[in-house]
């Protein structure tokens, strides 16, 4: 049976507890994203608890609308270990389904101010029905290194020591 998750490690030149507040900002997302896809974060609270939800505009030209939104659910929340989410969309009867694909960061303290980033995306409790008409993975493997060189990038502090703005500004 082929593996139905994909991971990808890197280090990160920051500390933990600063890598870890990058991911937990929905707002850096779109700056994050190894893909193109996400475009902006429609909950911009960040993330603090297990079961939260949070909303992130999207755009891919081979979806039916081209834009669109999913809403993330908060499966894991250990900072400043790891963060993850399962991805759905909300109904219009504002119920939550979820398609089985989750997203997780495992960040290790590799010292003062590195860090040990995985990302993983893993599918395997995805259904049959949603299988027919989404191929998974939906990207290649080199959009979670993608994505971990922007979060890279977002975590080196700038000459005044402050973390560069993400996409609207914010730090």
């Amino acid at each position: 049976m082929p593996e139905e998750n994909v991971s990808a490690t890197l280090t990160v030149a920051a500390p933990t507890a600063t890598v870890f507040a990058v991911l937990a900002d929905p707002t850096t997302h779109a700056a994050i994203d190894g893909t193109g896809w996400v475009r902006e974060a429609a909950d911009r609270a960040p993330l603090t608890e297990v079961g939260q939800v949070f909303r992130m505009d999207m755009y891919h030209p081979g979806h039916p609308n081209g834009r669109y939104q999913v809403a993330n659910q908060v499966r894991w929340l250990d900072p400043p270990r790891a963060i993850g989410w399962l991805t759905g969309q909300e109904k219009d009867d504002g119920r939550l389904e979820f398609g089985g694909w989750t997203w997780r960061y495992d960040l290790a303290r590799l010292g003062p101010a590195e860090t040990g980033v995985t990302l993983t995306y893993d599918w395997s409790a995805v259904p049959p029905s949603v299988r027919e008409y989404i191929r998974f993975p939906p990207f290649g493997p080199e959009h979670l290194t993608n994505s971990l060189h922007h979060l890279a990038e977002l975590t080196v502090p700038t000459s005044g020591g402050r973390t560069p703005a993400g996409p609207d500004g914010v730090r």
